[in-house]
């Protein structure tokens, strides 16, 4: 039964850490890249990570940090950025001042940007330890979801 156990064991990690290398292995396509020098000229210090469904480029522009994601063929998926919870607009702060969230307090807030010039807020929330929620908000302050973290 133990020998079985290692068994299971040692291919369970030598199976996770091929998956890992191959999500290593596999090249920016030229599209991604040429996509991210068209939509931010000034980027810099990028580097790459793909996630399997699409690549993120992690950069820095005006002394502040983003991640753009891209699909495989250089379509621009989405842009994301830390902020502070003052810069949020007065309508999300409106808006989660209205939810059930309102006395958790934020541990963090990212602004989202989406094709079609939508802007999205995601707040990490947290009552505890243990009562952890994401946010997700439109520019006027309506909560699209809330989610469990990971």
């Amino acid at each position: 039964m133990k020998k079985c156990l290692t068994l299971t064991l040692t291919c369970a990690f030598l199976f996770l850490g091929w998956q890992l290398g191959v999500a290593q292995i596999r090249k920016i396509p030229a599209e991604v890249t040429e996509a991210l020098k068209t939509k931010y000229p000034d980027a810099a210090q990028v580097t790459w990570k793909d996630k399997i469904t699409v690549f993120a480029a992690s950069f820095e522009m005006n002394n502040l940090q983003y991640e753009a994601r891209f699909n495989s063929k250089g379509a621009w998926q989405s842009t994301e950025r830390p902020i502070s919870e003052d810069e949020l607009p007065d309508g999300v702060k409106d808006g989660i001042g209205k939810s059930k969230y309102a006395e958790w307090p934020v541990k963090s807030v990212v602004r989202i940007e989406l094709p079609g010039d939508k802007i999205q807020y995601r707040l990490l929330v947290s009552k505890s330890d243990l009562q952890k929620k994401y946010l997700l908000f439109n520019e006027m302050g309506q909560l699209l979801k809330d989610s469990i973290t990971l």
